[in-house]
């Protein structure tokens, strides 16, 4: 019999059990069975680890439920003595609706955009609590809820609460100066207060009754649920004995009051959502504008708050007891993370600026040309957005048009402008910053995007294993395509002849030792003969045939070899959840953003190439650095956020293959539109990488192939990825920039 410290043998497992699915019973409990089936399903927990924790996902393991009259023995009994080939049987993950199940499974399909957030709204009893509280408006009064002195209600009285306090002194005097405005007077005096230290305070909006119109001074009622005597209030009588007297208040107050404090919660409510964190400011803030100033000043009652059980009479409009939540950062506006809208302003600056201010007028090219940069991450967010979308909303061959279509569009925008003006100044330098580039995004996705995960998710997990199979067919992707996009480059080191620029005599000696600067190998010899008659061809041939391999290794990992993937997903609901898919973006929305994102990623391209001339001419920094990191890198921090998520999710698969498919995307896609597009427009963009570029490329594919060998990894692997990649830049840093630059 087979034992758990015999590795050469295993037994044959079952599915793993859901926790939201209870165990059956087996009928020969006596034996010695639950002891065997308890080590088994010890080392299926140790195998099975392919998908991961897939809650925050809204998706589960999923076995049906087997009558206990039809309960049969664990595979473990039944099987005991055969050899088990692989743990991990196939797996269904059951989505929350067919949209999102169709998501799921365009991320595990090769060539297909992956994405984590949700294309459809998720139910509100299916969230956690810690997400229910980010989307719960300000006006629940809570039994108990701890200490209000927090470092984030201290930040927010620095921040905010003492010049809105201030301010609104300041509104109440002036109130009072003006008589008719006195009522209002009162009222912001007690709102200065409140917004001084509003946590663990209530603002209500109540009903005055006609029969209780009196005018009562020194008068409070007190209430075991409130700390205190009510607040005395300006009662309505004093100053609606007239028509006229209480629309003249309410002039006052919309002339002199209300705009100011309008304007000063407006900068407050800005402020507080940009630094994310701040939000529940920012809805404070919001709600005041929008729920307590417009009132009459008799129907806002302010209280202080002990504890309560009980609901207070009269309906709460303000009752906030935390001004900053660290989970903000999983806030979504319509489906739309809250950091990509923050960024969406930027791209409207950037735009304005770089084609209103053409002579430099306001801000200078390093500016102009780091703001198109930034601009290109949320606009690569939405971009990914609108793919997963309208691949999910739609069949197998749309997706895959779409994802074909689009997948690589933020890089190429970019590439084809540089290529253009390169060509229209004859300036070689811009090829050169696009064949960086290129590289930086090669050896990046393959070093650090799968380094930083291992190292991130193998911080909360100790191991984490991946699906080495699926790797498997990227990684040979990645041979072949790396052998293709270097093979002119070898040829031309073999068959092309050395040229030199500068050349000095070291030993004074017609026959001694020469010492020469910018050597490189020309192609052009006797009027191009090699270039033309050899090169150029190989390089179409190279062109053609990736695409080719593209396709193929796409109808192989789709279609005759799906298996390789385990996974099935399933439309159907969760355990007592029946819902309808609600997208957060249809089809055409997710088409004209679609659109719109890239029309606004070729402008922000074009300002993007139009001010880097000079940064790459005045920085002492090698134009090589410049290329392989900021250039080849800025534009992935989407695909990177999605891959640390799924590590967190123990899910290294899919992180991996985020990095594995970029890569195999540059070399087989982009590099060979790039040269396809020389044909119809001439550039100086020719399939010839300096040695640099080449070693680096290499040798970072062969060391990712070594470590994804065995199907598992930890941090320390992912520690050896990211380090080597650093050690790389510290080599492209200080490199000296390259021929014609």
């Amino acid at each position: 019999m087979a034992t758990d410290t015999e590795p050469g043998r295993r037994r044959r497992c079952c599915a793993q059990d859901t926790p939201d699915v209870p165990k059956i019973p087996d009928s020969r409990a006596d034996s010695d069975g639950p002891r065997r089936g308890s080590l088994c399903d010890r080392h299926c927990a140790a195998i099975n680890n392919v998908q991961g924790d897939l809650g925050d996902l809204g998706c589960h393991l999923h076995r049906p439920r087997v009558p206990p009259a039809m309960s049969t023995p664990s595979c473990c009994q039944q099987h005991s003595e055969e050899v088990c080939e692989s743990c991990v049987l196939k797996t269904t993950l059951t989505a929350e609706n067919a949209v999102e199940a169709n998501k799921l499974s365009n991320n595990y399909k090769f060539g297909f955009k992956k994405w984590k957030s949700h294309v459809t709204a998720r139910p509100w009893e299916d969230r956690s609590e810690i997400v229910k509280e980010l989307y719960s408006d300000l006006n629940v009064v809570r039994g108990s809820a701890g200490s209000t002195l927090t470092c984030g209600n201290v930040l927010y009285l620095l921040l905010f609460g003492w010049w809105l306090s201030l301010l609104y002194i300041l509104v109440a005097a002036v109130m009072f100066v003006t008589i008719m405005g006195a009522p209002y007077g009162r009222l912001c005096w007690d709102l200065a207060g409140y917004f001084l230290w509003p946590f663990g305070k209530v603002i209500q909006k109540v009903e005055v009754p006609k029969s209780h119109q009196v005018c009562e001074a020194g008068v409070g009622e007190s209430s075991a649920l409130l700390g205190g005597p009510t607040p005395l209030r300006w009662h309505p009588r004093c100053w609606v004995g007239t028509g006229y007297w209480h629309h003249a208040s309410t002039a006052v107050w919309l002339c002199l009051g209300y705009p100011v404090l309008v304007l000063a919660h407006g900068l407050v409510c800005v402020t507080a959502w940009l630094l994310i964190v701040l939000i529940p400011v920012a809805k404070l803030s919001a709600r005041a504008t929008s729920r307590v100033l417009p009132l009459p000043p008799e129907r806002v009652l302010i209280r202080r708050l002990r504890m309560t059980e009980v609901p207070l009479e009269g309906e709460v409009i303000l009752c906030c007891y935390r001004a900053a939540n660290p989970y903000y950062y999983k806030y979504a506006v319509d489906g739309i993370n809250v950091f990509a809208v923050n960024l969406l302003p930027l791209v409207l600056v950037t735009l304005v600026l770089g084609y209103v201010d053409s002579p430099n007028h306001l801000t200078g090219s390093a500016v102009k040309f780091t703001l198109a940069l930034l601009s290109i991450m949320p606009l690569s967010y939405y971009i990914g957005m609108a793919i997963a979308s309208i691949s999910a909303q739609s069949n197998f061959a749309v997706g895959a048009v779409v994802n074909a279509t689009f997948g690589s569009i933020t890089e190429l925008t970019f590439y084809i402008t540089a290529l253009i003006k390169g060509s229209r100044e004859g300036n070689r330098c811009y090829a050169e910053v696009v064949k960086s580039a290129l590289t930086g995004t090669l050896v990046g996705c393959v070093l650090f995007v799968p380094g930083l995960c291992m190292v991130i998710g193998g911080i909360r997990h100790q191991e984490q294993r991946f699906n080495s199979r699926s790797a498997g067919v990227s990684s040979a992707l990645l041979f072949l395509s790396v052998g293709g996009v270097f093979a002119p480059t070898l040829f031309s080191k073999v068959y092309g002849k050395l040229v030199c620029g500068e050349c000095h005599n070291v030993t004074q000696n017609p026959l001694g030792h020469y010492l020469c600067h910018n050597c490189h190998f020309d192609l052009m010899d006797n009027n191009g003969t090699l270039y033309y008659s050899h090169v150029q061809p190989l390089v179409y041939t190279v062109s053609i045939l990736l695409p080719a391999a593209y396709l193929i290794g796409l109808f192989f990992t789709l279609k005759t070899h799906t298996h390789i993937y385990d996974i099935h997903i399933s439309d159907c609901h969760m355990p007592g959840h029946h819902h309808s898919a609600v997208v957060h973006w249809s089809r055409w929305r997710a088409l004209v953003i679609l659109l719109l994102s890239t029309l606004c990623m070729s402008a922000c391209a074009d300002l993007a190439t139009e001010h880097i001339s000079p940064i790459l001419t005045n920085s002492t920094i090698s134009q090589y650095f410049i290329s392989v990191t900021v250039l080849a890198m800025v534009p992935e921090l989407p695909e990177i956020v999605n891959g640390i998520q799924f590590a967190l999710q123990n899910n290294l698969s899919l992180s991996i293959e985020i990095g594995n498919c970029i890569a195999v995307q540059v070399c087989m896609l982009q590099i060979p539109i790039l040269v396809l597009f020389t044909i119809f427009y001439p550039t100086n963009f020719t399939l010839v990488f300096s040695d640099l570029h080449v070693y680096a490329s290499m040798f970072s594919v062969v060391l990712m192939n070594y470590i994804f060998m065995d199907g598992k990894c930890d941090y320390f692997q992912g520690t050896v990825l990211v380090m080597v990649y650093f050690i790389l830049l510290a080599v492209y840093f200080f490199a000296p920039s390259p021929s014609g630059c």
